[in-house]
């Protein structure tokens, strides 16, 4: 043990520490009888160390650790796309901070909204270093997605974040403006090419489908971007948001009883009938599965207690645009219901249901 600490710049205390909580414990034996670490603990030893580094509470440690279906590669993947966003929140700063310093010394004045410029205040760069910890493609969402597209052999993944959904088997080039995105995706993934949906930088008709995924109520303008997609491709294939339906927001317990400002997030943001209009498309239930694999908003539906999860939130942009102050009330109170019972209470209709319809909705034309 005190070999390994020494090797991992920890002490032997914090070793003992995650051998009493379950979180890394050695397995082996040496000749003398004394517990060590076998090859696949120091492995995990290092993911945990490395998730600690980067601000993840233990908590949230063990739940990276233990998820079942991320293997050694994707928490390599996760960790250099929580390290290329420090990085590049960093170098952004640091840009930001030399602009100023010049400003200031030809005297010139530095405007509040220059000076709030330092912290990056894009959104996708504000969530996208946690993105890759719980956003993954969920099969079944993938597989409607997937029968959308048809036979179409030339895609553009519009809005493309890590690229979750692009079909692996199509000739696909990808959209994506934020370089924290960018940075994650992973070896050997489509061509990215760094532009807004609002101005794609190709001609008329150059594809047999566009495709964007959870990304519309992003964008800047919604409309312009959908028929920029038009433009450029035969059809589309859209995965959005249904606010159409009167209550809406009291499809889904956490918005209802939670965070309310939700509604407001989409304010403004076009009707699906209107979105279906302007492109030609039909719109079609996706279902959310109880153990949906994306870790999109409406995931947990069934797991209330992953909401209490910080790296949770981080990968969902609502988080970020209601606030921290909406953020904190709604964690607090959904976690005063669930350890009194309260939510159980609420939502039992939940309890044997597989999949629910939240609203999310596939524009296909």
């Amino acid at each position: 043990m005190g070999r390994v600490a020494e090797l991992a710049g920890v002490s032997v205390r914090t070793l003992h520490h995650y051998d009493a909580i379950g979180l890394v414990r050695p397995s082996a034996r040496t000749a003398a009888g004394y517990r060590a670490y076998a090859a696949d603990d120091v492995q995990r030893l290092r993911q945990v160390l490395a998730y600690r580094r980067l601000g993840f509470g233990l908590r949230e440690v063990a739940a990276l650790v233990d998820d079942a279906s991320t293997d050694v590669v994707a928490h390599l993947r996760q960790l250099r796309g929580l390290l290329l966003e420090r990085r590049d929140r960093a170098d952004a700063m640091v840009a930001a901070i030399d602009s100023e310093l010049a400003a200031r010394a030809q005297g010139w004045t530095v405007t509040p909204q220059e000076q709030l410029q330092m912290l990056g205040a894009q959104l996708y760069d504000a969530i996208g270093g946690a993105y890759t910890a719980t956003r993954r493609a969920d099969p079944r969402i993938a597989a409607q997605i997937l029968n959308a597209l048809g036979d179409a052999q030339t895609v553009l993944n519009v809005g493309a974040g890590t690229g979750s959904y692009e079909p692996a088997d199509r000739d696909v080039i990808a959209v994506e403006p934020s370089t924290v995105m960018r940075g994650q995706r992973p070896a050997g993934a489509a061509p990215c090419v760094a532009a807004a949906a609002e101005h794609l930088p190709f001609e008329d008709q150059s594809f047999d489908v566009a495709m964007a995924v959870s990304t519309v109520h992003h964008w800047e303008d919604p409309m312009a971007g959908l028929c920029e997609m038009r433009r450029v491709a035969r059809r589309i294939v859209v995965l959005t948001f249904d606010t159409d339906e009167p209550g809406w927001q009291e499809r889904f317990w956490l918005t209802r009883d939670y965070l309310p400002e939700f509604a407001d997030v989409l304010a403004g943001f076009p009707s699906l009938a209107t979105m279906a209009d302007a492109t030609g498309a039909r719109a079609e239930q996706v279902p959310v599965p109880w153990d949906c694999a994306d870790g999109l908003f409406e995931a947990y539906w069934r797991r209330p207690s992953a909401y209490l999860t910080d790296h949770v939130r981080r990968a969902m942009s609502v988080w970020t645009k209601v606030g921290p102050e909406a953020e904190q009330r709604a964690v607090q109170n959904l976690s005063d219901d669930l350890d009194s019972g309260l939510w159980t209470e609420r939502n039992r209709n939940l309890t044997n249901l597989q999949t629910a319809d939240l609203g999310l909705r596939l524009l296909v034309s």
